[in-house]
């Protein structure tokens, strides 16, 4: 703890007073750009990972980045979700998932999770995914059989958003866009799912024209 006390100390001495009317301006409410759904796993550093300042990123994390499809029984995900797309008109979601995901290893064999039966039972929302790899590619190498499943899973869990209410009402309206990323914690690479063609690419060429619209306001600038 005295390592996590010296970054408060270190903060509110030489960071906060650099960013100070950011933090006035975000005293009075906030309106992130983008809901970011991600693993619990301390290895992902999403302002880091993103380059965002705070008030940018509305962030929901669990163990393997799951929204369980919505049900009448109040969670702690949906009650997330059900704010930030309802109330803070969120107009993008992103579910990202990252590779040496523990949550998905323990996908793959959920029967030996007896001593941990909550995580046992959450990773039930991923089955799916599971299913999916054992049935299109069971002959794969164990690493290329995970990567299928981290993307699977994202795939997954971004259709368990669509039922969702307020994340339907939302895509019915156009007023929100659904976005699955995997990140690579040892390249630092990050892939995007591209709906229209079902396959994966790279962020640069996911939002290419996107980026490019970008750089130019800059240099407008």
């Amino acid at each position: 703890m005295p390592h996590f006390a010296k970054g408060v100390v270190k903060f509110r001495r030489d960071v906060y007073p650099g960013k100070a009317e950011l933090f006035e301006k975000l005293a009075t409410g906030q309106s992130p750009e983008a809901l970011f759904i991600t693993c619990s796993d301390s290895r992902i550093e999403t302002a880091m990972l993103t380059q965002t300042d705070p008030g940018e990123l509305f962030i929901c994390r669990n163990a393997g980045n799951i929204v369980p499809p919505h049900t009448n029984q109040t969670g702690g995900m949906t009650a997330s979700i059900e704010f930030a797309i309802g109330a803070l008109k969120i107009p993008n979601i992103v579910i990202c998932g990252h590779t040496e995901c523990g949550a998905m290893k323990g996908a793959m064999n959920r029967a030996a999770l007896t001593s941990l039966p909550h995580v046992r039972e959450w990773l039930g929302y991923s089955q799916g995914a599971v299913d999916i790899v054992e049935a299109i590619g069971p002959d794969l190498e164990p690493e290329a059989k995970m990567k299928m499943l981290l993307e699977q899973n994202v795939i997954l869990q971004l259709q368990h958003l669509k039922t969702h209410p307020t994340v339907a009402v939302a895509l019915a309206q156009d007023a929100v866009t659904l976005h699955g990323w995997v990140y690579d914690i040892k390249t630092g690479e990050v892939s995007a799912y591209d709906e229209d063609n079902k396959c994966w690419v790279s962020v640069e060429e996911r939002y290419a024209g996107e980026l490019l619209e970008l750089m130019d306001d800059k240099h407008a600038c």
